[in-house]
């Protein structure tokens, strides 16, 4: 039996065993979600809930520093969070991205039916 070249899996297959998908099930065109897009969105579900959970740490914590305090740390702050939270959620984040993923696939299936 020959090897299999992990670079020649495509995108689909990497995705969706990523996520325990079936692969064959997600090619499917025609007005479903793709998998890609129903990973992304399930990503930027959870980056959003991330976003939101992160600011409430954030709600009462002062800078420090020449801007301590200020606007413009807010501002600083909210930009900080976003980030953190993208990357928190690209990274694997709390599981979140995959049940929403599940339930994404879940329910296109059965629309497809």
């Amino acid at each position: 039996m020959a090897a299999v070249n992990p670079l020649s899996i495509g995108a689909t297959s990497l995705a969706a065993n990523a996520y325990g998908a079936n692969p064959a099930a997600l090619a499917r065109k025609g007005g479903t979600m793709t998998n890609a897009k129903a990973r992304a969105a399930a990503e930027d579900f959870e980056a959003v809930f991330l976003n939101s959970m992160f600011s409430q740490m954030m709600t009462h914590v002062d800078g420090d520093g020449p801007f301590g305090g200020s606007q413009a740390t807010g501002v600083w702050r909210s930009f900080l969070v976003n980030e953190y939270s993208k990357s928190f959620a690209k990274a694997g984040g709390i599981g979140l991205a995959k049940h929403v993923y599940t339930a994404l696939i879940a329910q296109q299936e059965a629309r497809a039916k």
